[in-house]
């Protein structure tokens, strides 16, 4: 396919000058704004839902946009390029989307793909724990089955939209078995708390969710007994990661034009900063560096379209690649942009911060260097 060569077609052409304009137009002149007061814009969120991506890969007959995964990857790697917080938020509601599509019953399909597509309600993944993060396999969060279903007890953490969510796909575990389920926002003995002062991605709307003999019917079983782990929250990482990726390579590709932009105004001894070797080399490798990850990228999105089983690792390894290069990559463009890249009047900081961040999330560097390692 052509964009394995970084050549999109006809239609992924289209799609992604209309992201481009979107997140021009509607999401950069709001983005310092809403991060400073660490809140997504609730009119944003709408305007998403409108576009369609909130459902942008779900089948037409769920009310998705029948999208394939290279057009999801451009929508992530500019709306990375924008603002990596609403990014987040998007990443975690289309997880969600994507397990329930893929390992839901029918009538779990039916009631709820069509309400996350159309954004009337917005769902996250809780799958980290206080005592849980890397070692996700090892939840603590208890299922206890009942009659007709089972009753949750424990607490997640860092739950990215856990502010915003109507609906938490729990990662709990029975006595024996790691299970996954669906539980609505207003089920009792659930409570949110959200999480503040956060380095990076301060609008992600990120909060503790707690369950506290909270009941659930067997019907919001998302996979079989046991799958919890192995099939759902698997998939779920393994989206999240391409998302991530396509989102790194945005905040590369984003420090690379602000610092090719600011090098050519500033003037230093006399002359622009980008006619100085040292900061040269600082621009070319970023460039460099930002398009092979994208590139990266675009392969991982083609093997998923193939349905290539190799797309795991690829997308692996485009997360691993990609994260590194967007935390150098904005390293550069606040070197370069010397004091004024500790500004938050210049979008270099929030990137140096963001890009950090996405180091950590679905999958640490050095999680991601075990889990590639055993794969290849």
């Amino acid at each position: 396919m052509s964009a394995l060569l970084g050549q999109l077609s006809p239609a992924q052409a289209e799609a992604d000058l209309a992201f481009q304009t979107f997140a021009e137009l509607e999401i950069a002149p709001i983005v310092e704004r809403f991060e400073s007061a660490e809140m997504m814009c609730p009119r944003l969120l709408e305007r998403v839902a409108e576009q369609g991506y909130l459902g942008l890969t779900l089948p037409t007959a769920f009310g998705g946009g029948g999208a394939d995964w290279v057009t999801y990857g451009l929508l992530h790697r500019r709306i990375g390029m924008a603002w990596g917080s609403l990014r987040n938020i998007l990443t975690a509601h289309t997880m969600v989307a994507h397990v329930i599509h893929r390992w839901g019953r029918s009538t779990l399909k039916h009631s709820f793909l069509p309400l996350l597509a159309s954004g009337e309600v917005i769902a996250t993944l809780c799958l980290s724990e206080p005592n849980v993060g890397s070692a996700a396999s090892c939840v603590e969060t208890s299922a206890t089955p009942v009659d007709d279903g089972f009753v949750l007890n424990g607490e997640k953490t860092w739950i990215t939209a856990g502010q915003l969510a109507g609906v938490f796909l729990v990662i709990a575990r029975t006595s024996e078995q790691v299970c996954a389920f669906l539980v609505d926002r207003e089920t009792a003995g659930v409570s949110v708390v959200p999480i503040r002062k956060l380095l990076g991605t301060r609008a992600s709307m990120l909060s503790r969710v707690i369950f506290s003999n909270c009941f659930v019917t067997k019907d919001r079983l998302v996979g079989t007994l046991g799958s919890g782990f192995s099939h759902v929250a698997n998939a779920a990482l393994d989206l999240g990661r391409y998302s991530v990726a396509c989102g790194c390579a945005g905040i590369a590709q984003a420090c690379v034009d602000a610092s090719q932009k600011y090098a050519t105004q500033r003037l230093q001894f006399g002359k622009p900063l980008r006619e100085h070797q040292l900061v040269q080399k600082m621009l070319v490798e970023s460039a460099v560096d930002a398009q092979a990850a994208w590139l990266m990228c675009l392969r991982a999105g083609v093997l998923r379209d193939l349905n290539d089983p190799d797309a795991i690792v690829q997308t692996a390894m485009a997360k691993y690649f990609a994260s590194r290069v967007a935390s150098n990559v904005s390293a550069h463009a606040v070197q370069i942009h010397g004091a004024n890249g500790c500004s938050s009047e210049f979008p270099v900081s929030r990137f140096y911060c963001d890009a950090k961040v996405m180091e950590i999330i679905e999958g640490t560097t050095q999680i991601m260097e075990v889990l590639i390692s055993s794969m290849i």
